[in-house]
């Protein structure tokens, strides 16, 4: 097993950022489209999505414990433990800011923030463990997607429209893309360890197909609500339709080459992200 995984700037996964940004940011455009403006409140709801993020890269690594070899076990707990450490830390300055954002709203904002928090730490932490029971893809849309659009768009609207729930569906679907893709270039690890990632349980062959399909059904959401007029200026989307496909060049390249697999989808993530959001905003 790879120690240098768990170094702190590993194990905090930068590029995975782009999620929490593009997530939270979508839900305040969406706000601000309707009217509900508050540049502060906007911040403190990025801040604390980016936090959560951080929170969620950082005690990712805890399930690995049972599975270190004695030759790595010292030094790879330590880092472990702390990397976990730091990442509870994140979930708490989150959560602080989460009851100032609750106290300018109400109680049903702390219903979503207490399910997000529940899914941020059920992600690797027993009894839980969903990313080994193979439901992280799954649960990763509804979570650190869904949720979170409606919850930044609940914070400065008060209520929750199915236009929002709607525009949050293709960056909540590129979410669980960029799990997969996590999941696709650890396979072999994973299986060799007997994680039961959904790559695992579907075999690298069907994980790769579900890839390619979710890629697909993003774009086709946008180009349909542009012609709905959900989002009008939606097809400058599909401008990011190229960076989304160039990882797909290496899913069948051997194990150290689709290594850039995740990377690539990280940052058609935030490409498709930027698109997103600018269409939001014309």
């Amino acid at each position: 097993m790879n120690e240098d995984k768990y170094l702190f700037k590993q194990a905090l996964r930068p590029f995975s950022f782009s999620v929490a940004l593009v997530v939270c940011l979508t839900g305040i455009l969406i706000a601000h489209h309707d009217g509900f403006v508050d540049y502060f409140t906007s911040g403190l709801i990025l801040v604390a999505g980016l936090l959560l993020q951080a929170g969620v890269n950082l005690i990712n690594d805890y399930a690995d414990l049972p599975l270190l070899s004695s030759s790595e076990y010292t030094l790879s707990r330590a880092r472990i433990r702390a990397n976990a450490l730091r990442g509870l830390c994140c979930f708490l300055v989150a959560a602080l800011i989460g009851v100032y954002l609750v106290y300018l709203t109400d109680l049903f904002l702390l219903l979503l923030c207490a399910i997000g928090l529940f899914g941020a730490l059920g992600y690797t932490l027993e009894p839980i463990n969903y990313k080994h029971r193979g439901l992280a893809v799954v649960l990763v849309f509804w979570f650190m997607g869904v949720l979170m659009v409606l919850g930044a768009y609940y914070v400065l609207a008060l209520r929750i429209t199915s236009e929002a729930f709607y525009l949050s569906l293709p960056v909540s679907l590129f979410t669980s893309l960029l799990l997969l893709s996590n999941e696709l270039r650890d396979y072999e690890s994973d299986r060799a360890q007997g994680i039961g990632t959904l790559t695992v349980r579907l075999g690298y062959e069907k994980a790769v197909l579900l890839y390619i399909c979710l890629i697909f059904v993003v774009f086709a959401l946008v180009a349909f609500f542009s012609l709905i007029s959900l989002m009008p200026q939606g097809y400058w989307v599909l401008l990011s339709l190229p960076f989304a496909l160039w990882p797909c060049r290496f899913l069948y390249c051997d194990e150290l080459e689709r290594k850039r697999v995740t990377p690539l989808t990280g940052r058609a993530f935030l490409v498709f992200g930027l698109f997103y959001c600018g269409a939001l905003v014309l």
